[in-house]
């Protein structure tokens, strides 16, 4: 295996990704690989074989396996260079290792960038990152500090290797081999355990594999997991509903849980589903109250469970909301809808901003809920409608200005949800993902056909819909103008400076002037084409790809909720 020469420090490499999926880290490290100049393919593969089968087609001069469940064949880690980003410190091995880091209250945690070899996370390690924890779910760890701390561990191990550098090292080991956390350690004993424990467990699962329970004498896999402080109950029996979550009490207080999965049977594949929703259908009677969360409540963040919260500072409304990966359900839609029309009505206020969550901004339609549906081609076309009402209220609004903060990723209808706003600002590892494509032709609405253009022009936006897995990473974003700016290493340094910027805007004595022109600028494009057209076009391609003939999106939306492995008609390899 040779080195690049060292003065070929700006030479790019073919680089393949081999990935399980290509989930959020490996799009954010071809973001950041192929921005550097290197020429990045991926291959989705499940075993040697596609491995071998990957490789043999791209003939890389350098591997790299962002997220990889399995072991990388002798035939080829001893031929090329394998690079494996492994969610642990230094000396950590195991496939659980964000698990234990939660489960064990751990302060400080780390990424190894190591070089493959027959055992798994063993290699010589040639770059590696620590971070602080923070108190929040597996999944929102792995989405922020664990691929913030991959990428630049990554970087500085490929850029070595362009320098033709040795970059093997020898940090002190602060990890253990540690084994797959089992169910058996995950387990709820809701008799004696506390709201802490019960938090802590629930979410070291988060994402994946969830904690096994049992509700009612059925078993679920639990999800989703917020402090209740004030409603209390019997250990382990349900007090209330909100919102399709559930509140379950513990010894010491209670928990909300937000999602639920049931087990697989032999002829039934089961998916993650809004909590009360997947109770329903499991044949349970909740049997408990709704109770309603105030929307303008001046609570803690970790004192109750609220999807949508509206606080007020400095003339400026932060509408916050955040949906379970990004997902908006019919329902959602039209809950969001009318926390918006309730900011709009505050004339105290001049700017609102759409305050996406953490992880996410925003991916558009609620694909499980849909797919759950009696008739998932009627709930697809409400779920479309509702959004698109949404975007709608946004796009005509004339007593405010309106900015998105997309703190979290986005994709699809989501993307189309933040243009909608008059201002769109993001993290600076953010990764978009506007496209339907991969949803079976997915032709898609929101009023994408006028926002995306409107501020990319025409080619970009056909080129940035009709390229699927290849994601647009912050930088990108702003170059060809779909984000205005792009700010903040880390969630707290981004809402800090999304609210200097909003509150600028509302109080630097510009905002009549800003309103006018927005004004303006909406009365000629209405003139030009009106809203409605672009609504009653897209809406006609999205009833044929519903309600016509082709069944590829309901297949293709089966396999995605079910995490079958995409078809050729539904996955496209990056070039």
């Amino acid at each position: 295996m040779s080195a690049p020469a060292a003065d070929e420090s700006s030479r790019s490499l073919r680089i393949l990704f081999l990935v399980s999926a290509h989930n959020g880290l490996s799009q954010r490290a071809w973001v950041a690989l192929t921005d550097l100049g290197h020429d990045v393919h991926v291959a989705v593969v499940d075993g040697a074989a596609a491995m071998e089968a990957a490789v043999a087609a791209h003939d890389p001069e350098l591997i790299v396996c962002p997220f990889l469940k399995t072991l990388i064949p002798e035939s080829i880690w001893r031929r090329w260079r394998c690079l494996i980003v492994h969610p642990g410190p230094c000396g950590d091995r195991g496939p659980s290792s964000l698990d234990w880091a939660i489960e064990l209250g751990m302060d400080e945690w780390g990424v190894t960038v190591l070089q493959a070899n027959g055992e798994f996370d063993a290699g010589q390690v040639l770059a590696t990152r620590s971070f602080p924890m923070r108190e929040a779910g597996k999944a929102s760890l792995y989405r922020h500090e664990v691929r913030r701390s991959a990428i630049e561990a990554l970087l500085e191990a490929v850029r070595g290797i362009v320098n033709g550098e040795d970059r093997l090292i020898r940090p002190r080991p602060t990890g253990l081999a540690r084994p797959l956390m089992k169910q058996s350690v995950r387990a709820i004993d809701w008799s004696v355990e506390d709201t802490e424990s019960v938090i802590r467990k629930i979410r070291s699962a988060e994402g994946h594999p969830g904690v096994r329970d049992t509700i009612a004498g059925r078993d679920f896999y639990l999800f989703g997991v917020h402090r209740e402080r004030v409603l209390r109950g019997r250990a382990g029996d349900l007090v209330a509903q909100r919102t399709a979550a559930i509140c379950r009490a513990t010894i010491d207080g209670a928990v909300w849980i937000t999602q639920l999965k049931q087990l697989d049977t032999p002829t039934q594949r089961y998916f993650k589903l809004p909590a009360s929703l997947a109770l329903e259908l499991a044949g349970v009677d909740l049997g408990v109250p709704e109770i309603a969360a105030p929307l303008e409540a001046p609570l803690p963040t970790d004192h109750t469970y609220r999807e949508i919260v509206y606080e007020e500072q400095a003339g400026v409304g932060y509408l916050r909301f955040d949906f379970a990966a990004g997902a908006m359900s019919t329902e959602q839609c039209v809950r969001l809808r009318e926390a918006y029309a309730h900011a709009r009505r505050q004339r105290h206020t001049r700017v609102i901003v759409l305050a996406g969550g953490e992880d996410y901004f925003s991916n558009g339609i609620h694909l499980n809920v849909i797919e759950a549906a009696d008739d998932p081609a009627a709930e697809s076309w409400r779920n479309l409608v509702a959004i698109d009402d949404l975007v709608r209220d946004i796009v005509q609004t004339e007593s405010h200005l309106v900015i998105s903060a997309m703190a979290g990723d986005a994709a699809a209808g989501g993307v189309s949800l933040a243009l909608a706003a008059d201002y769109v600002v993001g993290r600076t590892d953010l990764v978009l993902n506007p496209y339907y494509e991969h949803m079976g032709g997915l032709y898609g609405s929101e009023y994408w056909t006028y926002l995306l253009p409107r501020r990319v022009g025409d080619a970009t936006a056909n080129r940035l819909t009709q390229a699927p897995f290849n994601p647009l990473g912050a930088g990108e974003a702003v170059a060809i103008g779909l984000l205005d700016a792009a700010f903040g290493t880390d969630l707290e340094e981004f809402w800090i400076r999304t609210q200097r910027l909003a509150e600028r805007v509302a109080n630097d004595g510009l905002h009549r002037a800003r309103l006018e022109h927005k004004r303006r600028r909406r009365a000629y494009d209405e003139r030009v084409k009106p809203l409605h057209a672009y609504r009653t076009e897209e809406l006609a391609r999205c009833r044929e790809c519903f309600f016509g003939s082709d069944r590829s999106y309901h297949e293709a939306r089966r396999r995605f909720v079910e995490k079958l492995p995409a078809t050729e008609t539904t996955l496209r390899q990056a070039a």
